[in-house]
């Protein structure tokens, strides 16, 4: 087998619009494609940043709650790359998103912090 990076993230969230607002208008991601899947009664959102797909957006009628927090098993978070951790945090910040405060990845000495979305899911800006 020969991976050849990572495809896309598939994210359920509890209310579609909410979660498309955030996704798009909070943190930017263009839309590539919207497809409503009438024998699902779901929405399938294809996003991208940079004109590169990276997250499916899906909503299901009434989906079981994940737990986040503590932290349990499997998948713990998303990470996002900025240029600048301070000007992204202020960006968020006064969209009414609130972040934690700024860590320091004690192995690659780089800036980090944690936010979530409108699900809990927890999110990371890292400054690269």
């Amino acid at each position: 087998m020969n991976l050849k990076g990572i495809h896309h993230t598939a994210i359920i969230c509890s209310n579609y619009e909410k979660s498309k607002h955030f996704y798009t208008e909070i943190l930017g991601l263009t839309i590539l494609k919207e497809t409503y899947r009438a024998e699902r009664n779901s929405y399938k959102l294809d996003l991208a940043i940079n004109q590169q797909y990276c997250i499916e957006l899906f909503s299901f009628p009434n989906p079981p709650k994940r737990v986040s927090r503590p932290e349990a098993c499997g998948l713990r978070h998303l990470a996002f790359k900025v240029d600048n951790i301070h000007s992204s945090i202020e960006a968020l910040n006064s969209k009414g998103i609130s972040t934690e405060p700024i860590r320091i990845d004690e192995i690659t000495g780089k800036s980090f912090t944690f936010f979530s979305d409108p699900d809990n899911l927890p999110l990371e800006l890292y400054q690269t």
